[in-house]
């Protein structure tokens, strides 16, 4: 019998749990959104005139914060095309602080869209925009947990952080972009 060296198993072991916590993260609010009533109405609106401007609004502000932070992680890494200089001493404070403003911005929409509107599935927009909610907060956890586990394979956290950002587009267009794209809608 042989046996899997201690080296192999740790990389295995970390990235069953990040994955395990986004799996339990993002059932766990799909389930939640599925069962609770939705009420209907917002929670608050932050001084916006409604629900939906608040969330087209807080959602493209985070969404412009995690391209921020496409770049920024792809200047500490190397990787930004075109650019040949090591990343500055700011950037990475600048990344770290992009990436909780942005996810700071997304908790007053989850709250209303959970709250209020439930995990809806009326309009095949509306269950992707659902879907992609739930898996955004549970690619969230798994990428946080992600970056103080030692031992995570190299791939892993460009792929938790790229899940996160595309997640969040995919819910930009779902919503976002579809409120700003109607007629007759006030933007403010």
């Amino acid at each position: 019998m042989t046996t899997v060296p201690e080296r192999t198993r740790a990389p295995q072991r970390a990235l069953t749990l990040v994955l395990l916590l986004g799996v339990a993260v993002t059932a766990f609010l799909a389930v939640y959104a599925k069962a609770h009533h939705p009420s209907g109405h917002p929670l608050f609106t932050l001084g916006f005139s409604g629900v939906l401007q608040m969330k087209a609004w807080l959602t493209s502000a985070a969404t412009l914060l995690l391209l921020v932070q496409l770049t920024t992680a792809l200047w500490m890494w190397g990787r930004l095309p075109r650019v040949r200089t090591p990343a500055p001493s700011w950037v990475t404070p600048v990344h770290r602080y992009s990436g909780a403003v942005a996810f700071i911005l997304t908790v007053p929409v989850a709250l209303n869209c959970i709250w209020s509107l439930g995990f809806a599935t009326y309009t095949w927009r509306v269950v992707i925009h659902s879907v992609c909610g739930c898996l955004f907060y549970g690619a969230y956890a798994a990428k946080m947990l992600g970056l103080r586990l030692k031992g995570l394979p190299g791939w892993a956290l460009p792929v938790l952080g790229g899940t996160v950002l595309t997640l969040l587009v995919a819910l930009w267009l779902t919503a976002a972009l579809w409120f700003f794209t109607r007629t007759g809608i006030p933007l403010t």
